[in-house]
């Protein structure tokens, strides 16, 4: 249990915090696991609405990455309505999974890293905080990169001179390729320079940005087709066969943010009420889910309709328009999208890891360039052409994270029952409430390693791969089971608020 001289004082230093990355750490508290961007985010100033949580869906929903998933079903032989089913429910899932994350984040204030502290111990933390880390920074680079190929349409279309940039390679990527990503790459970065204020801000700009651009899009597809348009794939399925991938969808469309299921912390530590992360969240989930969908089988029919091809997402369907101003604001769209969805998902995660990682040397911001630069060094482009990357080493650490979230939500919900000591989560002084054993709590990493590995197994042997859509739930429920197996039973949990050690949310 933490000793009381963690909250002695701490009103009168809390705020100082800021001179620096670290800053000064309020009495009682090791600054090895303290800075202004780790503590806690007081309850007044908090600026996350409801808006602003349902733009966060409303960008990452309609991901070009999601397209691909769903036109994946078409080719699989769901039509219309079957893929409307499967995002239903699995936006249901998500619905539920996503109200329990983001409510550990508003009332305890703190971002994952943190947050995970309290069931796999202060230095513990590191594991599932390096492990988000480490996914998010590859697909950020990922991410830059495919909307790199975006922009250069653009280029192109409005420069064809620059052709002879794209004639010169370096390291993998045209000239005109390198122009182009760092020119995104500096744009993300500046935005993120702005703190999590400037990420609200650009999610309030860019959600309607993209429903509105999809949605003219789709109309613009219809008025090609009439009503002649393909609602069905060419060899639908049908009886048991059709209803298991319905499931399966479901399942992986809920798969899809168990990336996101994890840090969705990270932004609802500043949401301004329960009622606002439930009603964002309900909006930016269900509706917005079967609104894709829609968009999706129109394009995907409409385009089957007048060529017989299957696009992989709507960059195919850009490529058509015959305007060339239209064609340009569309791609435009499309970047904004990209963008939207990679600081949402990609660059928010690592920067708290790594200022997690260094707390004395690196906050927000300093962490965000270092992730950035990381994302530059890997050549991503050369991640994204290589299957055994893709499939065996993102996909192995993407299997991890059902179990990482059964773990870190069965620990607080069960076996903590939400009674959470804050300022614990800030010193590492043996004998204190998250110290366990050298700093590490055993018990959870026991818990990980067994659903860890079955996830591992169902998403990866030949002879699992029926159950291999189902991984991300068997692993978090493992996860969650074990947790509150081997939780010490007759433990007395105690409530500590973090507002005396908390920081405005302008300064995060």
């Amino acid at each position: 249990m933490a000793g009381p001289d963690i909250t002695r004082g701490a009103e009168a230093a809390a705020r100082q915090a800021g001179d620096g990355p670290a800053g000064d750490a309020p009495p009682g508290l090791e600054p090895r696991l303290y800075n202004a961007d780790l503590a806690p985010t007081s309850r007044t100033g908090r600026t996350w609405r409801a808006y602003n949580i349902f733009t966060l869906w409303a960008g990452d929903v309609h991901s070009l990455g999601n397209y691909g998933f769903v036109l994946g079903l078409f080719a699989l032989g769901l039509g219309g309505w079957q893929i409307l089913a499967a995002l239903g429910l699995g936006a249901l899932g998500l619905l539920v999974l996503l109200t329990v994350s983001g409510e550990m984040g508003r009332r305890t204030g703190v971002p994952f890293p943190v947050l995970s502290r309290i069931a796999f111990g202060v230095r513990g933390a590191q594991l599932p905080a390096l492990i988000r880390g480490v996914v998010a920074i590859a697909w950020f680079g990922i991410q830059t990169y495919l909307a790199t190929q975006v922009l250069m349409v653009m280029v192109l279309a409005v420069a064809p001179g620059a052709a002879a940039w794209d004639a010169v390679e370096f390291l993998g990527l045209s000239g005109l390729g390198w122009v182009c990503f760092l020119a995104l790459w500096v744009l993300q970065v500046a935005i993120l320079l702005r703190g999590m204020e400037g990420i609200r801000r650009y999610e309030a700009f860019a959600g309607p940005v993209v429903l509105l651009t999809l949605l003219a899009l789709a109309v613009w597809m219809l008025a090609r087709t009439g009503p002649s348009i393909a609602l069905a794939p060419p060899r639908p399925l049908t009886g048991g066969a059709m209803w298991w991938q319905i499931l399966a969808g479901a399942s992986l469309w809920t798969a899809i943010y168990g990336t996101f299921l994890l840090n969705f912390c990270d932004f609802t530590r500043g949401a301004t009420s329960a009622r606002a992360i439930r009603r964002g969240n309900f909006w930016g989930i269900l509706p917005n889910s079967l609104f894709f969908g829609a968009i999706a089988v129109v394009l995907a029919g409409g385009q089957l309709t007048i060529d017989g091809q299957t696009i992989e997402s709507p960059a195919d369907v850009v490529r058509t328009i015959p305007n060339t101003p239209l064609l340009l604001l569309a791609s435009a769209a499309l970047l904004v999208l990209t963008v939207a969805v990679n600081l949402m998902a990609n660059f928010v995660a690592p920067c708290y890891a790594l200022a997690n990682l260094m707390p004395r040397t690196l906050d927000f911001r300093r962490a965000g360039i270092v992730a950035a630069l990381i994302g530059v060094v890997i050549l991503p482009w050369n991640l994204y052409d290589s299957p055994v990357v893709i499939v065996y080493f993102l996909g192995v650490l993407g299997a991890l994270l059902g179990p990482l979230f059964g773990i870190v939500a069965a620990d607080y919900w069960l076996v903590r029952r939400g009674r959470i000591d804050v300022p614990g989560l800030y010193t590492d002084r043996p004998g204190t409430t998250y110290h366990y054993r050298s700093g590490v709590n055993v018990r959870a990493v026991v818990a990980f390693v067994p659903s860890a590995a079955i996830a591992v197994a169902l998403g990866f042997v030949p002879a699992l791969e029926d159950a291999a859509p189902f991984s991300w739930f068997v692993g978090a429920a493992l996860g969650a089971v074990l947790t509150v197996a081997l939780a010490p039973r007759g433990e007395h949990h105690e409530q500590v608020s973090g507002e005396s050690i908390s920081v405005e949310p302008s300064r995060h």
